[in-house]
């Protein structure tokens, strides 16, 4: 019988800023191969994400960016459940750039759908590992120790000794293959499905939390930047004696002409750097600059939505099609057709773009609140000539990003300046720099029209839709938005029906234009939950009714043997199907929760709409009243089926989110552009919700034990249409055009 014995404390060895020693699943060893995110199977060397010193503490690496959805909290707590790790023994370390660790860019709503079972496996083999440290320890068959509470136990004997213990011995021993590794059943899960406090908390409510517009260097400059202001404008003439001539300002640099494709380069204009941020801004204010014309300098949003919505009303080209739509169109006994809109609209986080840098011996340093700090490295690398190997990335929070902060430009402003300069710079966007020059969602409008035959049955459906693509920022070329931006609540209609045809029509860009939380689904969310409702009512159906009758039976939708090229939004169809099943299962939770079809005080409506988005189900329910040309919103309800769920708490808060984030949108959101310039500069013309405006929200989570689904964008997409359907069972108009404000108060 074996009997316990101690192994020697050695002093740990530093990996990322913290002390300790051990078994090293994390230490950035030059040449060492991870887990990558695409990888099916486990390599032979050891990986990137965790470290188990000798004094016990488990260091998780989380590769992904904070932002407020949890995601520092969510990925570690995947890993130290398997690992059998005690939680308050685990730090989590956050990742720089570095293209070992798979995919960084925090959007799309993938960090736990693409790293769940990346992060599994980690923990499974630490754990692995560990056990036959102990059996090789206690000479015993590893069938008969096991990991529990943080330590590897041998029950037989008594014996147990602490991950600390161990975690130099683990570390000389070669990871199991993916083949070899076990993993804890769904019952077993101690920290899988529940709500953990999130790891930032107490660090952010004391105030010592580090974003991007809080960090600073030893003799940094600060810049403020006037940019052009509009798109592919370059500089003519500048004067900028007034601006030297501020106190604290210390130079005046032209920024690098622009390019097209604009990508993520940095935009055209003429930096101020000076000792503090006031004196930056206020040279900047002296700066005399002319600006030559542009082709873009013509653009005036409000007529170029009546050429988009001129346009979606004929035929386009067909992206998919079932039947013969046009012939049966024409021999339906009823038809109903609309066309909807959604501005040109901006992320407005509360923290604007925010990035540090210095240049020294050959090499590029950056701090920045970036959701994709290696699109930073590479566009740095590329646009200042020097090897990607030489330029670094630190991942700070970030607050709030939306999809803003994944498009690197600000930190190449602050690269490009820090290597002109010799110094550390630091470039901090102001609103009005974030609403007047930053990346857009694309202006649209979609066109919708319907057949019956004599019982009020759906026989034929025509849809198009037109909006400039987010491929044009970085091809130049595009006209037609993208498989991939119509796979986006479009071109994957989960609809039952005999004859569909599915078309685009073109839509020229002039602006930067980029993803914002849930992207295309925005526009395509609220055009189809707003036709549904006109159904129903046209047909005096109520809104569920013929949300079901339209998607019918339960079954799995494939929209590619139609002749459309979906793509899922990454990921494969088997693993992640369009299920109506699960779509009407969160329709009749909301209205079953909300008591939607039940009666409301006068002047007061509900309005449902359900969506599918990142492989995720979400369906909202809202009531409304409507008096006097004003309107309150009183109470928003949510039903959301993510899969399998991490952190309960942070998926709630995440919906919450989502339907502040949409309801904002939905009544107030609305960038406009005249002569090539926008229009709006700062909250009071681009306002966002406020604490009155915002209703009590309920949030139900449906158990699932599908793969985890997309949590932070999910919840946008159904917010509008919910919203003005409500309106509209209120004694309302029916609304077409966004945002609400321009029908009446809000």
């Amino acid at each position: 019988m074996s009997r316990c014995q101690n192994v020697s404390r050695r002093e740990f060895l530093k990996f990322a800023g913290f002390a300790g020693s051990g078994l090293m699943l994390g230490a950035l060893v030059p040449g060492w191969r991870p887990v990558m995110a695409q990888t099916a199977g486990l390599p032979g060397e050891l990986n990137l994400f965790i470290s188990i010193g000798s004094d016990d503490r488990v260091h998780i690496v989380c590769h992904r960016s904070e932002m407020g959805q949890g995601i520092r909290t969510g990925l570690p707590q995947v890993a130290a459940d398997e690992l059998m790790a005690d939680w308050n023994k685990v730090r989590v370390v956050q990742g720089m750039a570095n293209e070992a660790y798979g995919s960084q860019n925090t959007d799309g709503s993938r960090s736990v759908r693409h790293f769940y079972q990346t992060m599994r496996e980690m923990g499974a083999s630490a754990r692995s590992m560990l056990e036959q440290a102990a059996a090789e320890r206690w000479q015993v068959p590893v069938s008969e120790v096991q990991a529990r509470d943080h330590q590897i136990w041998h029950d037989k004997s008594g014996c147990s000794l602490r991950f600390g213990q161990l975690a130099e011995a683990a570390a000389q021993l070669s990871p199991p293959d993916k083949e070899q590794l076990t993993f804890k059943s769904r019952k077993d899960f101690a920290y899988i499905g529940k709500g953990l406090k999130i790891v930032d908390m107490q660090a952010i409510l004391t105030g010592q939390a580090k974003f991007g517009i809080d960090m600073t260097l030893p003799d940094m400059l600060y810049a403020s930047i006037e940019r052009a202001p509009v798109l592919g404008a370059g500089l003519v003439s500048l004067d900028d004696k007034q601006a030297r001539e501020v106190k604290g300002v210390v130079d005046v640099i032209q920024m690098p002409a622009q390019t097209i494709p604009v990508g993520f380069t940095s935009l055209p204009g003429v930096a101020v750097l000076a000792t503090n941020t006031w004196a930056a801004m206020q040279g900047r204010k002296r700066l005399a600059i002319s600006w030559q014309d542009s082709a873009h300098g013509q653009h005036d949003s409000a007529s170029y939505l009546k050429t988009l919505t001129d346009r979606v009303v004929t035929k386009g080209r067909v992206i998919r099609s079932v039947g013969d739509a046009y012939s049966a169109m024409m021999n339906a006994v009823d038809t109903h057709s609309a066309t909807y809109t959604v501005p040109y609209l901006i992320h407005a986080p509360m923290e604007p773009p925010a990035a540090l840098a210095r240049f020294k011996d050959g090499e590029m340093e950056i701090w920045a609140c970036t959701q994709t700090p290696q699109a930073t490295q590479n566009t740095v690398a590329q646009q200042l000539g020097i090897d990607k190997s030489k330029v670094k990335v630190h991942v700070t929070l970030l607050g709030g990003g939306f999809g803003r902060k994944s498009k690197p430009d600000f930190s190449v402003e602050a690269a490009f300046l820090a290597k002109e300069t010799g110094k550390p710079v630091k470039v901090t966007w102001s609103r009005e720099d974030e609403i007047q020059h930053g990346f857009y969602h694309a202006i649209s409008a979609q066109y919708y029209e319907a057949g019956m035959d004599d019982t009020g049955r759906v026989t034929s459906w025509v849809q198009r839709t037109a909006f400039p693509s987010i491929s044009w920022t970085f091809n130049g070329t595009a006209e037609e938005p993208s498989d991939g931006e119509l796979s986006l609540g479009f071109g994957d209609l989960p609809f039952a029906l005999d004859n569909l045809s599915c078309e685009t029509q073109k839509a020229e860009a002039h602006l930067r234009i980029g993803w914002l939380r849930s992207v295309s689904n925005i526009q395509h969310g609220f055009a189809i939950g707003s036709f549904v409702d006109e159904l129903a009512h046209k047909l005096n159906r109520e809104p569920r009714q013929m949300w079901l009758e339209l998607l019918g039976s339960d079954r799995l939708v494939n929209p590619k043997p139609e002749g459309f090229e979906y793509t899922n939004y990454g990921d494969p169809l088997e693993q992640h199907p369009i299920d109506t099943a699960r779509l009407k299962k969160v329709l009749n939770l909301v209205a079953e929760k909300a008591g939607v079809e039940e009666s409301v005080g006068q002047h007061e409506g509900w309005g449902i709409s359900v969506h599918r988005s990142f492989v995720s189900y979400v369906a909202v329910a809202s009531r409304v009243r409507v008096k006097d040309g004003k309107l309150k919103v009183l109470e928003m309800h949510c039903a959301a089926d993510a899969g399998t769920v991490v952190n309960p708490d942070r998926v709630k808060s995440q919906m919450e989110g989502s339907m502040i984030f949409g309801l904002s949108l939905a009544l107030m959101g609305e960038i406009t552009l005249r002569e090539g310039k926008v229009q709006q500069s700062n909250y009071h013309d681009y306002p966002v919700l406020r604490m009155p405006q915002s209703p009590p929200i309920h949030v139900y989570l449906v158990e699932s034990d599908a793969p985890p689904g997309g949590v932070g964008e999910p919840g946008v997409p159904p917010v509008a249409a919910s919203l003005t359907n409500a309106i509209f069972r209120a004694g309302g108009k029916r609304i077409r055009e966004l945002p609400v404000s321009k029908h009446m108060e809000v």
